[in-house]
């Protein structure tokens, strides 16, 4: 059964201590023959969540231990571009609300992209089905629940699993972000960015591992070492440790990830029949015992689409909105740069229309810098069973609006399909906190059938783009070739004829001349224009 299925009545006593502030509110004046009105602080709350403009909805606020779905808690649309976050113990309903917000957003046009690392998201291409708890969390919240599918695309990485491959190639994964994959330290970061320019600068394409193994095996072989001599060189021992992290990567089965054709992100900014967007669902079950991998893959997803996208400001809706689950596993164990890249990221993206929604435990896990900035939030149940589950806690209160909620008490007796929220209001300030009873996804709250998974891949117009993998002349075999040529090439005599010194006489004039050097400069620049690199050190040659 699905986290949003297991919805307790709306008498639960687990309710109460979530639903009542600390001091017992004033109630506002009936009228006569209407219903009983709201609590004065319940109407405070409403206000709030009155927004005037398009939204999404989420549920109904709870107060007291009662639902009250005449208030409707809502998230501003065009405010969902200043990214989010959803937090929660496992069980407690994360996957689901991920779904809900989800396929509102693709009826409003809105482009969705999910990580689904447990396989049970598939779903949101399916229409839902109706049983007793959904109609009855329905009727609680004041839903008209109809049973409705996604328009929805199907990727994995490397094409292990179901779905679309998606590959990237290890010039455009860049340094930083393949320095978090290979665990390497600062300073085999750098010296793996030094390995990266100089494939830049000789035209030497890193499109698989087994290019970039050929470069740093060249750079440190007799003939190579002179070649990084004048900007700093590579150290034996750096080179070695690159090297065998590059083969350990392999070993685990790492190198469908990476090679051609390589994804193109704008795929993800699709919408459909009808003007739906098109909800991007990236299978990870097969990869899910390699988390650094696909965590740092969906940063360069990231990364990728920040790189590309034109600059629009304050739009009335976004282009996109990102779920990134299990956030968690991005930030463990990651450098200074990379930290610093992430922050930046999201902290420019936004302007380009892009939502991104972190998607983990407890916020506790997510940088201070990178939390500053998520101004929408859904925190379901915590649990506080260690020393360690009060300290979490507690910092997550902290990281709330002031209210008159005891949140301590609150975070520990939400039940599931249950959540605090603060999102922002039109005009971008924090709406005021409100304990939520959330709306039931009307797609299928379960994984769709492999058969009809598989169908949906093969039928795809993408398919035929991405499904075959390509292995075209790159630094591997570049320098293979080379090495060869070296080999076969007759020794140097130790004379010349007299006519082949005229000749390079002729040569050396020519190259030595203004014209020339300047028709090399142009060629250098135009060379140079071919690999630009971001905020990550990620890079797209033009398409």
């Amino acid at each position: 059964m699905s986290d949003s299925e297991t919805v307790p009545p709306a008498t639960d006593p687990r309710s109460a201590p979530a639903t009542a502030p600390r001091t017992a509110p004033a109630t506002a004046p009936e009228k006569a023959g209407s219903a009983p009105a709201l609590p004065q602080a319940a109407l405070e709350i409403a206000s709030g969540y009155a927004f005037t403009g398009p939204a999404l909805d989420l549920g109904a606020l709870l107060w007291d231990g009662q639902c009250l779905p005449d208030v409707q808690i809502r998230i501003p649309l065009p405010m969902l571009n200043r990214h989010g976050l959803v937090a929660g113990a496992t069980g407690t309903g994360k996957t689901k609300t991920l779904q809900l917000i989800a396929e509102q957003l693709s009826a409003q046009g809105v482009s969705v992209f999910l990580a689904d690392i447990k396989g049970d998201v598939s779903g949101v291409s399916a229409p839902g089905v109706s049983n007793d708890r959904v109609q009855e969390r329905a009727r609680d919240v004041h839903q008209e629940w109809t049973p409705t599918g996604c328009p929805a695309e199907f990727y994995a990485l490397g094409g292990m699993g179901h779905g679309i491959p998606v590959r990237a190639t290890i010039t455009s994964f860049g340094p930083v972000l393949l320095s978090k994959v290979l665990q390497l330290n600062q300073t085999q970061e750098q010296s793996l960015g030094l390995i990266f320019h100089y494939a830049d600068q000789k035209g030497l394409d890193l499109v698989d591992l087994k290019d970039l193994r050929a470069v740093v095996a060249f750079l440190t072989s007799d003939e190579g070492k002179q070649e990084l001599k004048g900007i700093g060189g590579l150290s034996t021992a750096t080179a070695g440790v690159i090297l065998r992290s590059l083969t350990a990567f392999e070993a685990q089965g790492m190198s469908p990830f990476f090679g051609e054709p390589e994804f193109d992100t704008s795929e993800l900014l699709r919408t459909a029949s009808q003007g739906r967007g098109v909800v991007s669902v990236l299978e990870l079950p097969e990869v899910q015992d390699k988390p650094q991998l696909f965590s740092t893959f969906l940063m360069w997803l990231l990364a990728d689409l920040f790189h590309d996208l034109p600059e629009v400001g304050d739009a009335d809706k976004p282009k996109l909105v990102f779920f990134f689950d299990e956030a968690h596993l991005l930030f463990n164990d990651a450098s200074k740069a990379f930290l610093d890249s992430i922050t930046q990221t999201v902290r420019l993206i936004r302007s380009k229309g892009v939502g991104v929604f972190f998607v983990t435990q407890t916020p506790k896990d997510v940088p201070a810098d990178v939390l500053g900035q998520l101004g929408n939030r859904v925190q379901h149940a915590l649990r506080a069973f260690t020393p360690d589950d009060q300290k979490a806690l507690k910092a997550t209160v902290k990281t709330f609006p002031d209210s008159g909620y005891d949140l301590e008490e609150v975070l520990t007796g939400l039940g599931t399909g249950e959540a605090v929220v603060t999102v922002l209001s039109e005009k971008g300030a924090p709406t005021p906190v409100a304990v939520t009873r959330l709306r039931a996804p009307q797609s299928l709250m379960a994984p769709v059938d492999a058969g009809v998974l598989d169908q949906a891949v093969t039928g795809s117009p993408l398919y035929g783009r991405y499904a075959q993998a390509v292995d075209r002349e790159s630094a591997y075999e570049k320098l293979t070739a080379r090495e060869a040529a070296t080999r076969a090439a007759p020794a140097p005599s130790k004379g010349r004829p007299k006519q082949d010194r005229r000749e390079e006489s002729m040569v050396e004039q020519v190259v030595g001349s203004g014209l020339f050097k300047s028709l090399a400069r142009s060629v250098g620049t135009q060379i140079g224009r071919e690999i630009t690199r971001s905020l990550f050190g990620t890079a797209r040659r033009r398409r």
